[in-house]
């Protein structure tokens, strides 16, 4: 841990404040003038120089601010599936085609051109779409259409583009007569986009990851352990290299980022995790907020919960031991190097991986089986909130669709690190316990808006960060 601490000079009157800075540093991929909100800019700049000292010493982490913009460009540990919410449209992750269209995008904008119009943006786009096997680009075809629609969309919420002329819409409906005119704003497309080395030259996704040549700088541990604590709702011992999970256990370092963020440490023989009692620092509140899948997740939990609880119920089911994340960590990585491109290559500079960063280390002893509930028992639970509450509690888009709703709960859950997905059903992880004695909610008066309330555990829960 850093000799300085976190927050180290700041008065204790401006602590809240600076905690909230943090807060929206670390919650927002980008903040301008106008993202996440208005005035969220102006929260953040008096505190620069500080977030700037503690964030890399504490996490690694870089902090790009001007007058303009702010960004915290992270170090990656590990690859893992909620990285896709980076990338997403009200909510929905971009497919593979969306994300290319977006780098494609990003690389026809030369620091020379001030502005493009949509026109030109697409001719210049679309032979290089076309020269990529099993992606291409046709004008004629709405699919393709939608998803340049998405990428320059996502573009211009976080102000690398600004139409002064025209409109997406007007394109999307007649490529041949509708046209737009964007401003590129070349400084905040640079900061979206810092990859750890040159991607052209990578042979494997791992060249992007913290430590990928094999070696460890002085305290490096420590702040992959921070890191771990301030990325992921959760953090199970079990998971983390011996040494990781050693710094972990050490009480100071989880207080040093209680103290930077505002959060509360809690701790378990498991793992620990910062709750977030007032929800200020997630992107998945829960219990209680979020629509039907959050509801229904948490519903979920209660039925799952009572399994346990029921001695009849527990003797019945059966217990596994959770994979390891590092097997997780080399499944993925084998599934994205499978499909990077080889042609263009320049061997003089490719990157190749030290066995370390291809096969991560083994954690330490393994975890204790935990509790698995099978599909058809989920599938069980989901039509008796059907029948319980009624099809229409769960809004217009679920009440015909209960096992979409089912998938789309047991994802968030997993997201939670609550549970994890098992061939045949889902593991319940050790935090799972802690929203045990959230109780089954029943329709309120706001049911008749489509909507339902979660009663909260008789036990405070605060809302793990994410």
């Amino acid at each position: 841990m850093s000799a300085r601490g976190a927050a180290a000079g700041v008065a204790p009157g401006d602590l809240g404040s600076y905690q909230h800075a943090v807060r929206l540093a670390l919650t927002n991929d980008l903040i301008t003038a106008s993202r996440p909100r208005p005035g969220a800019l102006e929260q953040v700049l008096p505190w620069a120089d500080q977030l700037t000292r503690d964030l890399r010493e504490l996490l690694g982490y870089t902090v790009v601010a001007t007058t303009r913009q702010v960004r915290v460009v992270r170090r990656l540990d590990a690859l893992d599936d909620t990285q896709r919410h980076l990338f997403a449209k009200k909510g929905k992750p971009f497919d593979r085609r969306r994300l290319a269209y977006l780098c494609l995008v990003l690389a026809l904008f030369q620091r020379s051109r001030v502005e493009i119009s949509l026109a030109d943006l697409v001719r210049a786009f679309a032979p290089a779409a076309g020269a990529i096997e099993g992606l291409g680009f046709d004008p004629t075809l709405g699919a393709h259409k939608a998803a340049v629609v998405d990428c320059l969309d996502w573009l211009v919420e976080r102000g690398a583009l600004r139409i002064s002329d025209g409109s997406l819409d007007s394109w999307a409906h007649d490529t041949e007569r509708g046209d737009a005119l964007f401003d590129i704003d070349h400084d905040v497309c640079a900061v979206l986009f810092k990859p750890a080395r040159p991607v052209q030259h990578l042979t494997s996704a791992a060249g992007l990851l913290e430590g990928a040549d094999g070696g460890a700088r002085p305290g490096e541990a420590a702040r992959r352990a921070r890191r771990a604590l301030v990325e992921h709702p959760v953090v199970y011992f079990g998971e983390l290299e011996p040494e990781v999970a050693e710094e972990l256990r050490r009480p100071a370092l989880a207080a040093d980022l209680a103290r930077l963020t505002g959060l509360v440490v809690e701790r378990r023989a498991e793992g620990v995790m910062l709750a977030d009692p007032g929800g200020r620092f997630t992107d998945k509140p829960f219990p209680g907020r979020g629509g039907a899948v959050n509801r229904a997740a948490g519903l979920l939990l209660a039925k799952m919960a009572d399994l346990l609880e029921d001695p009849a119920e527990r003797a019945a089911l059966h217990f596994a031991e959770p994979p390891a994340r590092a097997a997780d960590q080399r499944e993925l990585l084998a599934r994205v190097d499978a499909a990077l491109p080889r042609a263009g290559v320049v061997d003089a500079l490719a990157w190749t991986p030290p066995a370390a960063a291809r096969a991560p280390a083994a954690t330490g002893a393994p975890p204790a089986p935990v509790a698995l509930v099978e599909r058809a028992r989920l599938a069980g639970m989901i039509h008796e909130l059907y029948d319980e509450l009624g099809a229409a509690s769960f809004s217009a888009a679920w009440q015909h669709d209960p096992e979409g709703l089912l998938e789309a709960a047991v994802t968030l859950l997993a997201e939670l690190r609550l549970v994890r997905r098992h061939p045949g059903g889902v593991l319940l992880l050790p935090a799972f316990a802690r929203y045990r004695n959230i109780t089954l909610a029943l329709p309120d008066k706001r049911a008749e808006q489509g909507r339902l309330a979660l009663e909260p555990p008789t036990s405070p829960a605060e809302e793990p960060s994410s």
